[in-house]
């Protein structure tokens, strides 16, 4: 009995703050995130993309099947049941212990959900995914351990179509959301590859060069060729690559296209890249009516398993992206024993959701009815029931001794008008709040 107080008064002193890098949303919050994940539903389903669910767990092996880049080193592993002792003592690293994972992104698992439903879905298959997903992050400004990530997917169309049809869709939304300023900057990993080889690096050395080049935002051009160095990579194409970063350049304007593109590049790079970019860039910009599209000749994107075009969210205010994606034609076919095209963009919803600002609800008033502690449930109730039926939205709330604090509380969630209840029943004059 006595260890039994001290194990109680020991959890009632222990902090109660959620899991460290991860969060509790008040009601108001959990409302705008909502409407924000209701605005972006309503304007990719209205563009004929499909909405599927995917386990939160995938198995260990395929989380970590080279297929996520740096971001299989984040995810959360799920130990087996019944380990013994002589388990433990076997196990040469964590994995071996882990039969199941969190997923830390939601492209993995449409991967194998393709592969596994093939046959009942179109040929060319339009998905959304709208779902938490977790990494084990370092905490920070704009980074948590649990993540909400809104993607939408184009399986089975090899041309650049698809990519067209991302970011406009893509574009559409961020409209609907009234975020304002946004733009796509765009590459190619081919183009990313190709200047690699012309500069002398060998292809085994091309993505472990690209984890560093994708630093450059945030350590220049000096800090990447320092890092470059320190990390053993060979003198000549490190020298190429520093000359290259500081070569002259026109500050002649050149609208996004072929000519953008090779400006920014060195000669002999993918002809075919090039073109199809300009293609993809050319076209947006002509359907959304204005210049959103821009080349990034040092865009690379974190995931190793881009294979063509991609893309990302840059925002004026903001330093990081809002979303981003690309073309992966080499996942699904790691599953499926056939390689079938594929391309997609994911929302960064985390980053949107602070930006945004949406109004509730107003087709659907918030009204309190303030009510005696003696009324008869019953009674409530069918009140409650008839403003419901007239599309309000209602909440019964107990009549305080001062009841200041409770109407406060109301407003500030939304409510627009209270009415009293009296012991009867009697619904009295509706007051406005605020």
């Amino acid at each position: 009995m006595s260890t039994g107080r001290v194990r109680e008064n020991r959890c009632m002193a222990s902090p109660v703050n959620p899991p460290r890098g991860m969060r509790d949303f008040l009601p108001a919050e959990k409302a705008q995130r909502e409407r924000v994940l209701s605005v972006i539903r309503s304007s990719f389903t209205g563009r004929g993309f499909d909405e599927i669910e995917t386990p939160v767990m995938e198995d260990s092996d395929r989380l970590h099947a080279g297929l996520g880049g740096d971001n299989e080193k984040l995810a959360f592993g799920v130990l087996k049941r019944g380990l013994t002792a002589d388990d433990l003592h076997a196990a040469t690293e964590a994995l071996d212990l882990a039969d199941l994972g969190l997923r830390f992104d939601l492209t993995v698992p449409l991967a194998r959900f393709y592969a596994s439903h093939r046959g009942e879905l179109p040929t060319v298959f339009r998905s959304i995914q709208m779902a938490p997903v977790w990494r084990a992050e370092r905490p920070q400004k704009g980074r948590y351990r649990q993540f909400i990530q809104c993607d939408i997917d184009i399986i089975g169309e090899p041309g650049g179509i698809a990519e067209i049809e991302l970011i406009t869709a893509t574009v559409a939304t961020l409209d609907a959301l009234g975020l304002e300023g946004c733009s796509i900057r765009v590459n190619d990993r081919r183009l990313l590859t190709s200047t690699l080889t012309i500069l002398g690096f060998p292809p085994k050395e091309h993505e472990p060069v690209f984890i560093t080049v994708d630093k450059l935002d945030k350590i220049g051009h000096d800090g990447v060729i320092t890092e470059l160095r320190d990390r053993g990579f060979p003198a000549g194409p490190v020298d190429a690559l520093d000359a290259f970063f500081r070569r002259p350049t026109t500050l002649e304007h050149l609208p996004f296209g072929e000519a953008a593109i090779r400006k920014f590049l060195p000669e002999g790079v993918d002809e075919t890249a090039v073109a199809e970019l300009a293609a993809i860039g050319e076209t947006v910009n002509a359907v959304v009516g204005r210049d959103i599209v821009t080349f990034d000749a040092w865009l690379v994107r974190g995931m190793g398993y881009y294979t063509g075009a991609i893309f990302e969210v840059a925002h004026p205010t903001e330093s990081y992206s809002l979303g981003g994606g690309g073309r992966y034609d080499g996942m699904i076919g790691r599953f499926l024993g056939q390689d079938v095209p594929a391309a997609g963009f994911s929302l960064g919803f985390e980053r949107i959701v602070d930006l945004v600002e949406l109004d509730g609800d107003a087709a659907r008033e918030a009204v309190a009815l303030v009510h005696d502690a003696d009324v008869d449930p019953a009674v409530l109730l069918r009140a409650q029931a008839l403003l419901v039926a007239e599309g309000k939205r209602v909440r019964l709330e107990k009549r305080p001794k001062n009841v200041k604090p409770l109407l406060e509380q109301l407003e500030g969630s939304g409510f627009s008008a209270w009415a009293p209840v009296d012991a009867d029943g009697g619904v009295g004059e509706w007051r406005a709040l605020g």
